[in-house]
């Protein structure tokens, strides 16, 4: 008896219809991985020329004062009158014109919110578009790395402040093992543009590295009313967020203008945008502490946030310095209580030269 010969033709177009929807899946899943995240932004190219030298801090600039009014006309001889003489019109006059904080961070914060010192006035921007020279001139700090990640850890650590007239990047550079082959890296990055209320961060990312690991980032994107979280969520944004690099600048800044006052107990507040979720933020300053470094004893002010975030996401506690143009001459970075670093200044910071010879070199020392 013959057997049935097997339907050759329908077998051969079933195997062609397996390899097409193979190629087409592997296809897709390369795809897929040539998509990912996008790159890490390339580093700002800035030269750095001299190292900072131990200052009186700066007198503040909260705002400039008003333009001099214009002298009316004097009075005819003989209506002339015994008055004290006028104040000067160009001297400077107070601006006192407190801005509330969002309803939103207030409802947010624990502790009582205070009403904030203005930042954004007008008189404060610049006619030209460019930051004013409260802004510190670009800045790299290095530091020497201890903490505990299963384990004491040692390494080194970097934070670059850069910017080329109101654009900005601050990149935070930490790694745990020996220079030429650490064992974990992480690095931050933020960029975005100066504005007469502070940093507007445009981008955040953070990818970290290690040997035995590969690599994990995260990219936050700030689109103006809207932040996209490294999740690919979008939320709405609260005015005058900060990620989890820029809010050291941000700080330095409140601080150097004057705009928030460095005393005990002061409690500052703004939006923190980490990668995984939204905070209204609060940085409370414990007080003054004497800090031994490479330049010698500095007096620096000790500034803790009030809570932990939570889920994983980092946050930061640091040690500005006034004689420094208050940068951060020590940082401790916390994933929990049993994992952190603490980076202390290894050496005198590097800057830049000034940008525009009309900058007053009070300011730039």
């Amino acid at each position: 008896m013959k057997m049935p010969r097997p339907p050759w033709l329908l077998v051969l177009a079933v195997l062609a219809l397996h390899l097409l929807l193979g190629h087409e899946v592997q296809r897709i899943h390369e795809g897929w991985i040539s998509e990912g995240p996008p790159p890490m932004p390339a580093r700002m190219q800035v030269t750095l020329v001299r190292e900072m030298q131990l200052q009186p801090p700066a007198p503040m600039h909260a705002a400039p004062p008003p333009p001099p009014q214009r002298s009316k006309p004097k009075p005819a001889p003989v209506e002339r009158r015994s008055q004290a003489p006028a104040k000067p019109a160009s001297a400077p006059e107070p601006v006192a014109q407190p801005a509330s904080v969002p309803e939103p961070l207030a409802q947010a914060a624990s502790a009582p919110a205070e009403v904030l010192p203005p930042v954004a006035q007008a008189a404060s921007a610049p006619t030209d578009g460019e930051p004013g020279p409260e802004w510190p001139l670009s800045t790299r700090l290095s530091y020497v790395l201890t903490g505990n990640y299963r384990g004491p850890v040692y390494g080194q650590a970097q934070v670059e402040w850069l910017r080329k007239g109101s654009d900005y990047q601050v990149n935070l550079d930490v790694g745990i093992g020996p220079s030429f082959a650490p064992l974990i890296s992480r690095r931050m990055s933020s960029q975005g543009q100066l504005t007469p209320e502070g940093i507007a961060p445009q981008r955040y990312d953070e990818e970290t590295r290690s040997i035995v690991g590969g690599g994990q980032r995260a990219t936050v994107f700030f689109l103006g009313a809207e932040v996209q979280l490294a999740s690919g969520v979008r939320e709405t944004a609260l005015r005058g967020s900060q990620d989890s690099a820029s809010q050291f600048v941000q700080l330095t800044w409140l601080f150097l203008t004057g705009r928030e006052p460095l005393q005990a107990g002061r409690v500052v507040q703004f939006p923190l945008v980490l990668p995984r979720r939204q905070y209204a933020w609060q940085y409370e300053v414990l007080g003054e502490e004497m800090l031994d470094t490479p330049l010698g004893p500095v007096g620096t002010w000790h500034i803790k946030p009030s809570r932990p975030a939570g889920g994983g996401d980092l946050t930061a506690e640091v040690w500005l310095a006034p004689a420094l143009q208050y940068l951060p001459v020590r940082l401790v970075i916390r994933q929990d209580a049993d994992t952190y670093v603490d980076l202390m200044l290894k050496s005198a910071p590097l800057q830049a030269a000034p940008e525009s010879t009309d900058i007053p070199r009070r300011l730039l020392q």
